[in-house]
């Protein structure tokens, strides 16, 4: 099992990566329950560059953002789902609401998010672009979302 990368063992990485010339691609979220709309967003962010590292939501963080009964699955199990996806390189944790301060210290050449946001709208693209990092929108896939799974698994209840 491949764990998810420690914050304070992230420099260390980041300065291997980037001393073998490697493009880094980072994007966000809680990825609760995996579904295929997840797999093809992480497979087309994975396309702009070499490491794609996923700063994944923990367990307080996704509560606070999606409430109570959430996450379904714990930040452990949903970081290993991630961690064994071949588009994903590292996983690492974050507690705050937002990936601003992680993304920070990361300085991804490349950031993506869902194209329901615009550079107008991602509270982390003020930090992305500061650091001479640039905005990808990746389209949903249409219908899939964990909220949708949820409702679902909940009306055949």
């Amino acid at each position: 099992m491949k764990e998810p990368v420690k914050q304070e063992d992230l420099q260390a990485l980041l300065k291997k990566l980037r001393a073998e010339g490697k493009t880094i691609v980072t994007t966000n979220g809680c990825f609760d329950i995996l579904h295929v709309g997840h797999v093809r967003y992480l497979e087309e962010t994975k396309k702009f560059g070499d490491v794609l590292i996923v700063a994944l939501n923990s367990d307080a963080s996704v509560r606070r953002l999606k409430g109570e009964g959430r996450p379904i699955n714990n930040e452990m199990d949903r970081a290993e789902v991630l961690n064994g996806l071949k588009s994903v390189d590292y996983v690492v944790l974050f507690d705050e609401d937002s990936p601003a301060d992680l993304l920070a210290k990361i300085k991804p050449d490349v950031h993506t998010k869902g194209a329901d946001y615009t550079a107008e709208t991602l509270p982390e693209a003020k930090i992305i672009l500061e650091n001479g990092g640039r905005l990808e929108f990746i389209k949903f896939v249409e219908g899939k979302s964990t909220t949708n799974t949820i409702k679902k698994i909940n009306a055949q209840k």
